[in-house]
C-alpha cells in the first residue's frame, strides 16, 4: 500500500523548457558543446559544494563578454510558469491526509531565488510538504542512489510503499532499482494532477 508520494519539482509542478533553454544557452555562450569543466561546475553547484558567487565567477571568467546579470538570466532561462491548478491539487492532497508528501529536486540557489521572486505562492507550495529536499541543501543529487537512500532513511520509509514522480528517465531507473514505485511523467503531455487516474493501478 502506497503511503508516501515523492515528487520532483521541475516539469512536475513548475514547467521547464530545457531543450530550447539549452540551445539558447549554447548560442549565447558562443559554444557548440558543453565542456567537462562546465558539467563538473554545474554539478558542484547543484550539490551545494560551491557558492553562487563562485559559480557565477567561473562563468564570468570563462565567458568575459557576458556580465554577471546576463549569466544569471541565462542560467534561469529554462524556468517557466507554475500552473495554479497543480498547487490546488497538492493542497487537496495534503488536506486528504492519506499520504506523506515529499519533494525531491535537483536544483540550486539561483533557481530557487528566481522561483521565490516570480512564483507568488512558493511558500504556500512548500508548506504542503512533510519534507522538502533540495539537492544543493542536502549535498546529494539524482540519479545517484545515495539521495534516494537518504530520503528513505530520513523518513523511515519502505521503498515498496513509496511512489516517485519524475520527468527524468535516469532518476526513475535508480528509484526502480530500489523497489520504489514510479511514474516517468512526460512534460506537456501528462499532468501530475491526473496521478490517480493515469496511475490508478498503483493505488
Amino acid at each position: 500500500m502506497i503511503d508516501t508520494l515523492i515528487f520532483d519539482f521541475g516539469n512536475v509542478f513548475i514547467n521547464l523548457d530545457i531543450e530550447n533553454g539549452f540551445k539558447e544557452s549554447l548560442k549565447t555562450l558562443g559554444i557548440s558543446l558543453i565542456s567537462e569543466d562546465i558539467i563538473a561546475t554545474n554539478e558542484l553547484y547543484e550539490t551545494g559544494f560551491i557558492t553562487t558567487d563562485e559559480f557565477i565567477t567561473f562563468y564570468a571568467e570563462k565567458f568575459p563578454y557576458l556580465n554577471r546579470n546576463q549569466l544569471v538570466d541565462l542560467w534561469n532561462i529554462i524556468l517557466k510558469d507554475f500552473p495554479k491548478h497543480r498547487l490546488e491539487f497538492l493542497k487537496d492532497l495534503k488536506s486528504s491526509g492519506n499520504y506523506r508528501l515529499i519533494l525531491l529536486s535537483n536544483t540550486n540557489e539561483l533557481h530557487i531565488e528566481w522561483i521565490k521572486a516570480n512564483i507568488s505562492f512558493y511558500e504556500e507550495f512548500k508548506s504542503y510538504f512533510d519534507a522538502f529536499y533540495l539537492s544543493h541543501e542536502i549535498n546529494l543529487r539524482k540519479p545517484n542512489r545515495d539521495i534516494f537512500e537518504f530520503v528513505l532513511n530520513q523518513q523511515n520509509a519502505k521503498p515498496e510503499q513509496c511512489f516517485f514522480i519524475d520527468d527524468n528517465a535516469n532518476n526513475i531507473k535508480t528509484a526502480k532499482q530500489l523497489n520504489i514505485n514510479t511514474w516517468h511523467i512526460i512534460p506537456y503531455k501528462e499532468d501530475v494532477i491526473n496521478l490517480f487516474s493515469t496511475q490508478k493501478h498503483h493505488f
